[in-house]
């Protein structure tokens, strides 16, 4: 057996969608499964909607999704003398024909046609002519076979039938000279040698018709793989109104590529009931095989899952690094590293996203922290501003500042007043976040630093001996 060759072929009209993605992840683990070559390709032969912003934007994906493509990325529109000299191959051999029909023309026979019950065909009317209509430009069509059948025998559906008879005569170049997307798409397969087409089921008529030109062209069949499509929850195909469909638009969201990478692994593809892999795994247990025939459901909270395990599993120094982007959008510079890398390391269980980090740490990124009214009203109690102002003075005399340090601090205030951790701690935890939940409040004030943890807790003394619940804000600062 040849070495195996896959590739992904995106037409560059807009920015890389989730099912592309999949197309992409599919290709990609199949020929490092058998140590292959992934070829990228970008298929801009469509000069009017094909644009640079959006190769860009595939290559960003591809490159974030780390996608490693081993050749290319190639492009059709650099290719047109390739696909001129096979058109001319097919039409010297009686395998091609020109038709000199005019759009106007074959709209009025596909129309005519529906109104029939037919299949909107071409009818074929110059397949056959002998003398050429003056001046009238032309397009080249396919001579398709009008009997018999071709079977596609797919490694994912199994053997699918198509009727002769029920395939049209393709145009291969158009009038304006631009070679149309089925020619170019076997020219390309059958030159760059590719083994393998793993690609949506919505292409598998074209399949059929593309292994006719395969056969008239001389070249061997590679082998097809027509994965299912992926569908919403309620099982509509996937769009815009189920979520985001963009790879960068998760990526702008907080995602981490080995989620998402995972997450698209497992819409179609299964082994065993193993829901978390790694790369290295998703390489040596890819197989086609695996591939079921049903449709993916995109389902947005099992992705959001996934990626709060890797969040999870990502070293806090990597994962400091990764959200500060995200920080920085913000406005807000962090200068020093190691303070970053404590801050997200009391995040880290939390977040189920980095854009989520980012939310869930507003409190230590500023110190334009607002009290909520509720808590301030059950927590900052006048019976609590003495415990507090005694805390306050405790850790401003603190010698080292750290976890245990503060910790003994409240142990020694509770024992004094007779309470219990809680009953100071929240109130702590109001002033210090504006809230009642965050991280550990040991560990809340330790990567605040003494000096922030003093001033907030000085306002929230001002607060109670005031008697207000009216929220207060404060110039925001940055660290």
């Amino acid at each position: 057996m040849s070495a195996v060759r896959t590739r992904f072929a995106p037409s560059p009209t807009g920015y890389l969608h989730i099912g592309g993605a999949r197309t992409a992840l599919f290709n990609y683990l199949h020929a490092r499964h058998h140590h292959g070559t992934f070829i990228l390709r970008i298929e801009d032969t469509d000069r009017e909607r094909s644009t640079q912003e959006s190769i860009q934007a595939i290559l960003d994906a591809m490159t974030w999704l780390r996608l490693e493509w081993d050749e290319g990325p190639l492009f059709q529109s650099q290719r047109g003398e390739l696909y001129r000299q096979q058109a001319e191959r097919l039409l010297r051999a009686g395998k091609a024909y020109r038709c000199y029909c005019t759009p106007e023309e074959l709209d009025a026979k596909r129309q005519a046609a529906m109104k029939g019950g037919r299949k909107p065909m071409y009818n074929r009317t110059c397949r056959g002519l002998q003398e050429a209509p003056p001046g009238r430009p032309f397009a080249l069509r396919f001579k398709a076979p009008l009997e018999g059948e071709t079977v596609v025998a797919d490694l994912v559906k199994g053997h699918v039938l198509f009727q002769n008879r029920e395939l049209d005569d393709l145009i291969l170049v158009r009038s304006d000279d631009a070679p149309t997307f089925n020619f170019c798409n076997v020219v390309d397969d059958a030159t760059m040698a590719i083994t393998h087409i793993i690609r949506g089921d919505d292409h598998l008529t074209n399949t059929a018709k593309q292994i006719q030109l395969y056969e008239a062209l001389g070249y061997p069949v590679p082998a097809f793989a027509h994965i299912p499509l992926i569908l919403g929850i309620d099982r509509a195909r996937l769009s815009k109104r189920h979520g985001a469909t963009s790879v960068m638009a998760y990526r702008d969201m907080g995602y981490l590529p080995d989620a998402l990478v995972n997450y698209l692994a497992r819409l179609g593809w299964s082994h065993g009931d193993q829901e978390i892999f790694s790369r290295d795994e998703l390489i040596e247990k890819f197989s086609l095989e695996n591939v079921g025939k049903s449709a993916g459901v995109y389902n947005p909270e099992k992705l959001e899952w996934l990626n709060a395990h890797y969040l999870k599993a990502t070293p806090v120094e990597a994962l400091a690094e990764a959200v500060r982007p995200f920080i920085e959008a913000q406005g807000h510079q962090i200068s020093n590293g190691q303070w970053l890398v404590r801050m997200v390391a009391t995040l880290q269980e939390r977040a189920k996203t980095l854009a989520e980090l980012v939310a869930l740490a507003q409190f230590y990124l500023s110190d334009g922290v607002t009290i909520d009214a509720a808590a301030a009203r059950k927590h900052l109690k006048p019976e609590i501003e003495p415990p507090l102002r005694t805390l306050r003075d405790r850790l401003a005399q603190a010698h080292g500042w750290n976890v245990e340090t503060i910790h003994a601090h409240f142990n020694e205030v509770t024992e004094q007043f007779g309470l219990k951790l809680g009953q100071i701690a929240q109130p702590v935890r109001v002033a210090m976040t504006g809230g009642t939940t965050s991280p550990g409040i040991f560990e809340v004030l330790d990567v605040l630093g003494q000096q922030r943890t003093l001033e907030r807790l000085d306002r929230a003394i001002e607060r109670i001996a005031a008697g207000t619940d009216a929220a207060s804000s404060h110039a925001a600062g940055n660290r």
